[in-house]
């Protein structure tokens, strides 16, 4: 397992990512098992928010009950939270912050968050608010490090005129089949073409020149919530031959190769998996530093429908 210092903090972290939003209906020792395949696998970083789950802080809670970490094992692993979703609406105010994060450690059994993430953006942030939350929160010693999620670079800069803490994760959606953050770039200037318009303001490059660590989301998903690109054959035939092709040159499953394309990329991002099978999560970790070679990668990304002009 690939693990590194996560920029602009002291959080030596793996470059996988277990995520957590689905584990609200399984019983507590197969959360357990879940979450000692991960550390068997070499994970050590955790993603939750406060909305999984159907409810405020089910699977948080969930996962705190099942596991009441020592303070010993809760050392050895980084634990994320995101904060700012509620029903039909976003709340960045420093009251909803403020209360959504002590709820969130009262359902982890934890005294404090490794990162904390604004989750989506609120069009009615005001960046003073959040610097307030911030400021209290990490004073308390309740979080450590602070990020976004779905951020666009603009809206980073926003925050960063007022919050003073550095802003060191953007979590977003990325997959071989769902990479418009990345394919925009590799066709910059071709007028005619789709893949060229830039939907994302440039997030890629902004994060690299800013040591913010992309966390890519639903690294199997096809689009939005589409379905699952491994092993579809009806939209995406040519990418899964190429998968399996690799797969077997590794001794490999596919998921691993749709994971090292993600950490393949010197942008050094790392991959949030949101599956609750422990087979699949172990089988996706051996993708965590898998060599692929350039012709590889770009193999992959052609295949997806990319094109490489």
């Amino acid at each position: 397992m690939r693990t590194f210092t996560l920029p602009q903090t002291d959080l030596h972290a793996s470059n996988i990512i277990l995520g957590l939003m689905r584990i609200a209906a399984l019983e507590d020792e197969d959360i357990r098992t879940l979450v000692g395949t991960a550390r068997d696998a070499g994970i050590t970083f955790f993603d939750h928010a406060d909305v999984y789950g159907g409810a405020p802080h089910v699977c948080e809670r969930r996962f705190g009950d099942a596991l009441r970490l020592s303070p010993a094992e809760r050392e050895s692993i980084v634990v994320q939270s995101k904060v700012g979703i509620r029903p039909g609406y976003f709340d960045f105010s420093k009251e909803h912050i403020l209360s959504s994060v002590d709820e969130s450690l009262s359902a982890l059994r934890t005294d404090y968050l490794d990162v904390l993430l604004l989750h989506r953006p609120d069009a009615l942030v005001e960046p003073e608010e959040v610097a307030a939350a911030f400021d209290a929160l990490h004073a308390a010693g309740k979080v450590r490090h602070f990020g976004v999620s779905n951020h666009t670079p603009g809206q980073v800069e926003l925050l960063k005129r007022s919050v003073h803490q550095p802003l060191v994760v953007n979590q977003v959606q990325l997959s071989i089949a769902h990479a418009p953050l990345i394919a925009a770039g590799v066709a910059s200037n071709m007028a005619e073409l789709d893949q060229s318009i830039d939907r994302d303001n440039g997030i890629l490059d902004y994060s690299r020149l800013h040591d913010i660590t992309l966390q890519a989301w639903s690294p199997f998903q096809k689009g939005f919530f589409g379905g699952v690109f491994l092993g579809d054959r009806e939209d995406y035939a040519e990418l899964n031959d190429v998968i399996d092709e690799l797969a077997a040159r590794y001794d490999v499953g596919p998921a691993a190769i749709a994971v090292a394309w993600i950490t393949r990329h010197p942008a050094r991002m790392q991959v949030v998996l949101g599956t609750t099978r422990p087979e699949r999560v172990a089988e996706s970790a051996a993708g965590s530093e898998l060599p692929l070679t350039r012709e590889e990668w770009y193999r992959l990304f052609t295949a997806a429908g990319y094109l490489v002009p």
